[in-house]
């Protein structure tokens, strides 16, 4: 009896500590949600000293996240002109395959190198660079299954820092930035089913939503924000949103029947209302400039990097009204994500910090030094393990699981 006794309450410890912590992959830019946001719950938040250091790794230079799937981490970068697409075991760092192409460097007031994350689809991965080449790849052994170049494809301009976007999988589409509004592909076979203008694109990565009885998404172009009906293409509404040097990068946050964009150059912020095919403007203002990375809209609230040449903050914004709940100063701005109710980001120079997300005030929980140089990229928080990297291609997988 006294061991049966001993053996349930075993069993029943395991269980809770199973039902405390949640796991979850990150198959894309963003997350499953393309939200920013993890279901990922029962993580070390508030380490002592330093977390541990699973696995690094040397990829290249870019500046491009990574996708984790299936016991796997992909990513990118680029060597001697040539981009290089990883798959890492996500426990070991074991190189499981790369698959390799020529493709410009082409640094232009930054390093360059691939700016647009690996997309897993089921045992699939798909990646974009930035002169368009796209290609279909075998998730588990990196054999190419069909390769082609949009640009060559359907003629449209390329944005002088090259295209950015991460592709977007719905059902059998794949979605691009792509054109001034927009490219759908068949995923399964390349074949281009819509595409909108041949002027340059933006920088940030299709959002789907739905109005109504019509799934759409959001695109972030050049000079408009679109929303583009995915079955056909055709635009619901749009509205010119200007910055300079056509950067607009940052994803649209999108919340109910309202999306939020940002931009940097000292462009803004603005909050809009959706209904069927018409647009309202609630608010604009320059209380979040978002240069390159994208906020994250949590609990009613928006969390983001505010900052321009060189500086800025880690802000939280109210967007009813678009004012500031509370700004951390002496972080250049990175990129984040949101997890367990906590933020995580990495500051450009490496530093990785914890905060609360929460609109009450700026409540750090810990914070580590973990890269040198450009850190403009977003770090992913998966399985209990972070990853981060700079542009130099460092790559670090950090483990916090309890």
């Amino acid at each position: 009896m006294k061991n049966r006794t001993s053996i349930l309450s075993g069993l029943y410890i395991t269980t809770l500590l199973c039902i405390s912590a949640i796991a979850d992959d990150w198959q894309c830019y963003r997350g499953p949600n393309h939200d920013g946001i993890s279901k990922e719950t029962g993580w070390i938040s508030n380490w002592q000293g330093s977390p541990k250091t699973l696995w690094k790794a040397e990829i290249g230079t870019g500046f491009c996240t990574v996708s984790v799937s299936k016991g796997k981490v992909y990513t990118m970068g680029n060597q001697n002109d040539t981009d290089t697409v990883f798959c890492f075991d996500e426990n070991t760092g074991e190189l499981k395959w790369k698959y390799s192409y020529p493709c410009k460097l082409a640094p232009d007031s930054f390093e360059g190198g691939p700016t647009a994350t690996p997309t897993v689809d089921g045992n699939k991965v798909y990646t974009f660079s930035r002169f368009a080449h796209l290609n279909m790849l075998d998730a588990e052994t990196g054999k190419l299954i069909w390769s082609k170049n949009l640009m060559d494809e359907v003629g449209a301009a390329r944005p002088q820092w090259g295209f950015a976007s991460s592709a977007l999988i719905l059902n059998d589409l794949l979605l691009l930035n792509f054109g001034e509004a927009g490219t759908a592909l068949d995923k399964n076979t390349g074949k281009v089913i819509w595409s909108n203008g041949k002027g340059a694109s933006g920088y940030a990565t299709p959002v789907p939503f739905s109005t109504g009885t019509i799934n759409a998404v959001a695109i972030f172009g050049a000079k408009t924000l679109s929303a583009v009906n995915i079955t056909d293409g055709k635009k619901l509404w749009d509205v010119e949103w200007r910055t300079s040097y056509d950067v607009n990068a940052a994803d649209p946050l999108i919340f109910g029947n309202q999306i939020f964009i940002s931009s940097g150059y000292n462009r803004g912020c603005a909050v809009f209302e959706f209904q069927n095919n018409e647009l309202k403007k609630l608010w604009e203002n320059k209380n979040m400039r978002n240069h390159y990375a994208t906020c994250v809209y949590y609990n009613g609230y928006i969390y983001g990097f505010d900052g321009n040449a060189g500086g800025g903050d880690l802000r939280c914004i109210d967007p009813t009204t678009g004012q500031v709940k509370w700004n951390q100063t002496g972080l250049k701005p990175g990129g984040l994500m949101i997890a367990d109710g906590k933020i995580v980001a990495l500051a450009d120079g490496g530093k990785l910090l914890i905060a609360d997300a929460s609109p009450n005030g700026y409540k750090e929980l810990s914070s580590y030094q973990v890269l040198t140089g450009k850190c403009w990229t977003m770090p992913v928080l998966a399985n209990g393990k972070i990853f981060c990297r700079n542009a130099r291609g460092n790559l670090v997988c950090l483990d916090v699981r309890k």
